[in-house]
């Protein structure tokens, strides 16, 4: 008996060390294949793994490059007003971007809009990203008309600018309801000011005028040298490469108008296209300056120049638009060639706002002048043709 339970014990023990060695042998080898597996599995492809993810968010996140300089020359003789272009004023928008595209301009100019309406940077951005055209100029207007409706937020601070602080003594509704002249005095006006550049400078706008600037400034004209060396600090910083403009009117005075990198204007046209020689435009009261003539631009870095419009029946572009094709195209043919033999700027029109009841050509809509092949006045291909240098 005693010899039978010393058998099964040894008998236990040899199945136990068995067992053991088992497992042991099991866990090696199953170790050794791993290793072997993790030895020889190729490396994750970059377009299917964590790695080709991050590498696309760094891609994503990874600042914007600074656009090339600005050519001066080619502001002058390949611009173009395209008016709210990004902040879609056009009636008809996804045409006005088709039209731009195909279009030989570099400079468009008032491409951001803020005439009684601040600018919307969701909207702008948006529009940016449908335009194909690389070789471009955005200009940004800084209107001197704005609206005095509350609930514009700074993103960065989420202050809400008061447009009532921004206005001119007895200046409200000046320019319809709701509407008031701004003036550099209100430190309100200001901050708006940079805010808006500053925001539009961040998506690479490189050009920026000031509307009408002699309603904007104090009596003694002592804020703008501030405010444009503020613009042009900030855009340094940012690596991107800016110029500055104003709309100066009857302002002779050569040190402030040395400010801008251009004074810009309309050129009084009539109706058969020809350009009075005086300072002043006999037809309008007070006195609405010719740019061109050596009063003002002998005191100017650069001289810019186009078809004026506000939606009144005697300015330029309703002058224009009730022209003969035929006298329309001599009539750009002539200003062009004219003005850039002066090395002055003259700016091709590819969107402005005419009166209704003008009985001329017109774009989208009767208010509404383009120069697209799909609309009345088809003065496209004659644009296009002097940009190029081939009419």
């Amino acid at each position: 008996m005693h010899r039978t339970r010393t058998l099964w014990a040894f008998g236990i023990i040899l199945l136990l060390l068995a067992l053991a060695s088992g497992i042991f042998w099991f866990r090696e080898n199953k170790v050794n294949i791993s290793q072997a597996d993790i030895a020889i599995a190729p490396l994750p492809s970059e377009n299917n793994s964590l790695q080709g993810i991050l590498s696309a968010t760094s891609a994503e996140n990874s600042p914007k490059p600074p656009p090339p300089p600005v050519s001066m020359e080619r502001l002058k003789t390949q611009g173009c007003v395209a008016d709210g272009l990004l902040t879609e004023y056009n009636p008809d928008q996804g045409e006005f971007v088709s039209l731009i595209d195909r279009s030989n301009c570099y400079y468009l100019h008032r491409a951001i809009e803020t005439w009684r309406e601040p600018p919307d940077f969701q909207v702008i951005e948006k529009n940016m990203a449908q335009i194909a055209k690389t070789d471009v100029v955005y200009g940004m207007f800084l209107a001197e008309a704005i609206s005095t409706k509350n609930g514009y937020k700074n993103e960065e601070t989420g202050h809400v600018f008061d447009f009532r602080e921004m206005c001119h003594n007895d200046t409200m509704n000046d320019w319809g309801e709701h509407t008031c002249k701004p003036t550099f005095s209100s430190a309100e006006y200001r901050d708006y000011l940079k805010y808006i550049t500053r925001r539009a400078i961040d998506l690479g706008v490189q050009s920026f005028t000031f509307g009408q600037i002699q309603l904007q400034e104090s009596s003694s004209r002592n804020y703008a040298p501030q405010i444009v060396k503020d613009i042009r600090k900030y855009a340094k910083e940012k690596g991107v490469d800016i110029v500055i403009g104003a709309q100066t009117g009857n302002i002779t005075d050569a040190k402030y108008l040395k400010l801008f990198d251009y004074i810009e204007g309309g050129v009084g046209i009539d109706s058969n296209g020809n350009i009075e020689s005086g300072p002043c435009l006999s037809r309008k009261g007070n006195c609405w300056a010719l740019l061109w003539s050596k009063t003002f631009s002998e005191k100017a870095n650069n001289v810019i120049l186009h078809l004026d419009w506000t939606g009144i029946m005697q300015d330029d572009l309703d002058v224009f638009a009730r022209m003969t094709a035929q006298k329309r195209a001599q009539t750009l043919k002539n200003l062009y060639k004219y003005f850039t033999a002066k090395k002055m700027g003259f700016l091709m029109p590819y969107f402005g706002v005419l009166n209704d009841n003008n009985s001329g050509c017109y774009g989208p809509k009767k208010g509404f002048y383009s120069p697209d092949k799909a609309y009345s006045c088809q003065d496209e291909n004659v644009i296009d043709g002097i940009l190029s240098g081939k009419l």
